[in-house]
């Protein structure tokens, strides 16, 4: 469909969306299998629901269009899940593979809150007024997924894996040992490399 109106740069975005949510639908559940932490578990296993009710919702808004959500694959949300498909082929502690887990997850809710935000503001312009409402609606659960798991984030899973149970167990490095962080140079002393 060539994009020669807003209406049709709002249907192929639509389009955008709606794969982008079928692959979550597919990844959600490897994401809670693969998280340790109960909690995680949980807001992975809730966002699958969710994610169901925003498809249905997206099958109403092509239904009042009288279009196909069909015909379109969301690249971002490949990459997205490939990126984290590679976090579910790790190995690692627990509380350090969650919390990557996570920043997945936001990576995720970021792209689709860009999206709905954008696919809300070209309804309310075209006069969808009912669509606009339910992409809104869409767009609250985007934020309060995202929310939910900065908080997870700040409060569980980053500090376990902050803690120690992340590493070697949880001990600074020693003295003179390689950290992978430069030593500040003397004021006034140059490199030996220079």
């Amino acid at each position: 469909m060539p994009l020669d109106s807003l209406h049709s740069l709002y249907v192929d975005e639509l389009k955008d969306l709606y794969s982008a949510e079928n692959q979550l639908l597919k990844a959600l559940p490897r994401m809670a299998k693969k998280a340790s932490a109960p909690e995680l578990k949980t807001a992975f296993t809730e966002h699958l629901e969710v994610t169901r009710k925003q498809v249905e919702r997206l099958d109403q808004i092509f239904t009042a269009l009288g279009a196909s959500p069909k015909g379109k694959k969301c690249k971002a949300m490949e990459g997205l899940i490939a990126e984290g498909k590679e976090v579910l082929d790790e190995d690692g502690e627990p509380a350090v593979i969650d919390a990557a887990l996570i920043a997945c997850g936001q990576r995720v809710e970021h792209y689709e809150m860009a999206g709905y935000g954008c696919v809300r503001t070209f309804a309310k312009l075209l006069g969808y007024e009912d669509a606009a409402s339910l992409l809104q609606e869409t767009l609250n659960e985007e934020g309060e997924a995202d929310k939910k798991l900065t908080a997870l984030a700040e409060t569980v899973i980053n500090v376990k894996a902050e803690s120690g149970k992340g590493d070697d167990g949880g001990n600074p490095p020693a003295a003179g040992a390689k950290t992978g962080v430069a030593k500040p140079r003397a004021k006034g002393k140059q490199s030996a490399r220079t």
